[in-house]
């Protein structure tokens, strides 16, 4: 059996990289003839939930109840999940390559005593399990055997799209109440705020991020950025310079040190592509820069760019998207 943590939107549903987490589990359930596929969700889930997992060929959604699983805590998770696993016998667990995903599975190898593949891309074959994953910020592509069992773990944001299957599954509830030690909770969440003005939006899956660097030229230089987001309908990210100049929020950092992102389209404005940004943003599927500077890395590894100051073709291209909008 294959076990899969599925994280779930403020509205009930599960997020968009989870469900690619499911539908990569579904062609290695395919590949291994048809082993059933199981999710685990903190909190009863919702019916749309529930009939979002059906479509999805999974077989049971155990969920994860009582105190210890009412605010997010990486160890009690990874408790909750081993607990389910242990009873049903699996032999991977995986979870969407999220900051919470990634805690989740590194907790889980821990526990279990195997090791732990993060960002995975693709598998080979099963028999030694072997898989591809990113490595250094996505720069390089490793392959790595996963011999011992479970296999645990993490995808890669967009590795795969996101597909129901071709046949429903019965996605029964069955409701989980594991004992969790209190060592598990020392380190927990206690109190969540929403940034003002978030325009970050969920970078990891967003399918469109404009980014803006230091050729922004102040805080005040992102007016017309700004703009470009809202009528791409896009999530903002930013290079670290511009975070640490105070410019920018620091969650809006793409980066080595900030998020890695795979969107079907980046816009960096004003960004020269320094290896700590690139290793935020190399998996983007198409790169349009837009820089000052024809040499700039960012430029040379872009699918297009547009050389000249993003404060006079960003401008430009809001005004040609407004204007075909009508």
């Amino acid at each position: 059996m294959i076990v899969v943590l599925v994280e779930v939107s403020p509205s009930g549903e599960p997020v968009e990289v989870s469900r690619e987490a499911v539908t990569f589990a579904r062609s290695l359930s395919a590949a291994g003839g048809g082993v059933p596929v199981d999710v685990v969700v903190v909190g009863t889930p919702s019916g749309a939930l529930v009939e979002t997992m059906a479509g999805y060929g999974v077989r049971r959604v155990h969920a994860l109840t009582g105190p210890a699983f009412e605010a997010f805590s990486g160890a009690a998770w990874a408790s909750g999940i081993l607990t389910v696993r242990e009873q049903a016998g699996a032999v991977v667990v995986l979870a969407a390559g999220t900051p919470r995903g990634g805690e989740v599975m590194a907790h889980v190898a821990a526990r279990a005593g195997v090791p732990m593949a993060a960002n995975v891309l693709s598998f080979g074959g099963l028999s030694p399990f072997v898989v591809t994953r990113q490595v250094v910020g996505g720069a390089v592509l490793e392959e790595m055997q996963l011999s011992a069992r479970p296999a645990v773990f993490t995808v890669a944001g967009h590795a795969v799209e996101a597909a129901p299957a071709e046949a429903p599954g019965a996605a029964e509830v069955v409701i989980e109440t594991p004992s969790v030690a209190d060592a598990d909770l020392v380190a927990r969440v206690v109190s969540t705020e929403e940034p003002e003005a978030d325009l970050s939006g969920s970078l990891k899956s967003a399918r469109v991020v404009v980014g803006a660097g230091r050729g922004a030229g102040s805080a005040d230089g992102f007016e017309d950025i700004l703009e470009l987001t809202a009528l791409l309908d896009a999530s903002l990210g930013v290079s670290r310079v511009v975070t640490s100049l105070g410019w920018r929020p620091h969650h809006e950092q793409v980066g080595q040190t900030g998020s890695r992102i795979s969107p079907d389209l980046y816009i960096p404005c004003g960004i020269s592509g320094a290896i700590q940004h690139w290793a935020g943003c190399s998996s983007a599927k198409h790169i349009l820069a837009i820089n000052t500077d024809p040499e700039a890395p960012m430029v040379t590894r872009a699918t297009h760019a547009v050389i000249g100051d993003l404060h006079e073709v960003v401008p430009a291209i809001n005004a040609e998207i407004r204007r075909r909008r009508g």
